[in-house]
């Protein structure tokens, strides 16, 4: 493996880990937005 290739796995790997973190953000505040918008009612 030359150097461009440890810097690009080590660029997917950090991309899909914050990829994951804003994926579980949103769902969080998704759900957050849904049960504040069922007690409204």
């Amino acid at each position: 493996m030359s150097g461009m290739d440890i810097v690009m796995v080590i660029a997917v790997i950090l991309f899909a880990r914050l990829g994951v973190r804003l994926f579980f953000r949103y769902q969080k505040m998704k759900k957050e937005n849904n049960s504040d918008t069922s007690k409204k009612k």
